[in-house]
């Protein structure tokens, strides 16, 4: 083969190699020890918080987990509640543009690219549709995703639902869904309508958090300080 024709391969196969490794986060997802506990925990917690100060991983962690139920790929050491069929999740933020640029971005890739789309924790080959949302640029309202499929489990449509706290508790009301994660510190009354909604999911009440305690010692944070909840 012609030494031109050898590199024009090389450049072909390269390309690919990155495109799959940006396309499939999740498959090298490898938490640190604070991370891996809060993930265990939820196995036997209904209610988990990770807080922690500023740009240390809790928006990582939590989209890294809501990707493996979402996709139900979950990793050899994964030791944390898992799903056996398609769940429907919601996650939220302060704002709409919080929601759009930490859990969504997280999630999918960044918002304003959407060709990018498929770069976050769920892998692109999962994503099989999504809406819009109104009044927030590149927002989404949902992200349909692929839920198993490999060996003897069938392939079913896992559903995240983006929400934010500003539209006040009544856009929190609704149907039963599976889980919800709350990424930075809702209103107590938000996140007690929120827990309400997993009250008859597939396994019981399921609710995280990943926030800094910007709020002090709040009711939320109260909450979770008593003792009674991890």
């Amino acid at each position: 083969m012609p030494s031109e024709l050898q590199l024009q391969l090389l450049a072909r196969l390269t390309a690919e190699q990155a495109n799959r490794l940006a396309t499939n986060r999740l498959a090298r997802y490898a938490p640190y020890a604070k991370q891996r506990e809060f993930h265990g925990l939820g196995k036997t917690a209904s209610e988990r918080l990770l807080m922690a100060a500023n740009q240390v991983g809790k928006t990582v962690a939590g989209g890294a987990e809501w990707a493996m139920h979402l996709t139900g790929r979950y990793p050899d050491w994964w030791e944390g509640a898992t799903f056996d069929r398609a769940p429907l999740l919601w996650c939220g933020s302060v704002t709409g543009d919080s929601t759009r640029d930490n859990p969504q971005r997280i999630l999918v890739g960044p918002p304003a690219l959407e060709e990018q789309w498929g770069t976050g924790w769920i892998p692109k080959s999962c994503i099989v549709g999504r809406d819009r949302a109104m009044g927030t640029p590149n927002l989404l309202d949902n992200v349909q995703v692929r839920w198993g499929g490999g060996g003897d489990v069938q392939a079913g449509t896992s559903i995240c639902a983006f929400k934010s706290y500003e539209k006040g508790r009544e856009r929190w009301q609704g149907p039963t869904v599976d889980g919800i994660w709350f990424d930075e510190e809702p209103p107590s009354d938000i996140y007690s309508e929120g827990l309400t909604r997993t009250n008859n999911g597939q396994r019981g009440q399921f609710a995280m958090l990943t926030f800094t305690p910007l709020l002090g010692m709040s009711d939320v944070v109260m909450l979770f300080l008593d003792g009674n909840k991890k």
